[in-house]
């Protein structure tokens, strides 16, 4: 079964994922350190089902407790991200200052609004990747930081007060900048 999962990702991928599986050992936790390394080395910030099914093969782990994991935690993506992380807090707090105004036009700024209105209901996390893979917006439930509302997370940095003009100006920097 594991020579069959194998063949599913490409030799340099499940070298990576044995060498990170080597580093974590066994023990309490192995998993989320493995599954997090393995999404951090990807070039897309995710993890595919092909590395999924690999890494539950080759830590002996049933490849429905490692998919529990991996969809359980808000920090892992089965999808391909983009370059760019911009995260709105639907947060209490951040909703009655605005956010959700702030995540309609920031996809709409982005040319997401197709989708954006699904996320505005949803009750998890909701993810939106541009065409060109260079932005990712979504939403998250909380970033604990309510005095500080709205807050956006940008690439792993947090604003807040953040009104649309000083969001403009965040996506505006990203995007001149060079892939």
């Amino acid at each position: 079964m594991a020579d069959e999962v194998a063949q599913a990702i490409d030799t340099s991928e499940k070298s990576l994922i044995d060498q990170i599986i080597e580093e974590h050992h066994e023990g309490a936790g192995a998993l989320l350190g493995i599954l997090e390394d393995v999404q951090q080395a990807n070039s897309h910030k995710y993890l595919s089902i092909a590395a999924l099914r690999y890494i539950a093969a080759a830590t002996g782990t049933p490849p429905a407790q490692v998919y529990s994991v991996a969809t359980f935690y808000s920090l892992f993506n089965l999808e391909p991200q983009g370059d760019n992380l911009i995260c709105v807090c639907r947060g209490t707090a951040c909703h009655t200052r605005g956010s959700r105004d702030l995540f309609g036009k920031v996809c709409l700024d982005l040319g997401l609004n197709t989708r954006a209105g699904e996320a505005l209901s949803n009750a998890d996390k909701f993810s939106l990747t541009t065409q060109d893979r260079r932005f990712t917006v979504r939403t998250v439930a909380c970033f604990g930081q309510c005095a500080l509302a709205p807050v956006v997370e940008v690439n792993h940095h947090i604003l807040s007060h953040v009104n649309e003009r000083s969001l403009q100006r965040e996506i505006s920097v990203l995007s001149q900048r060079k892939r």
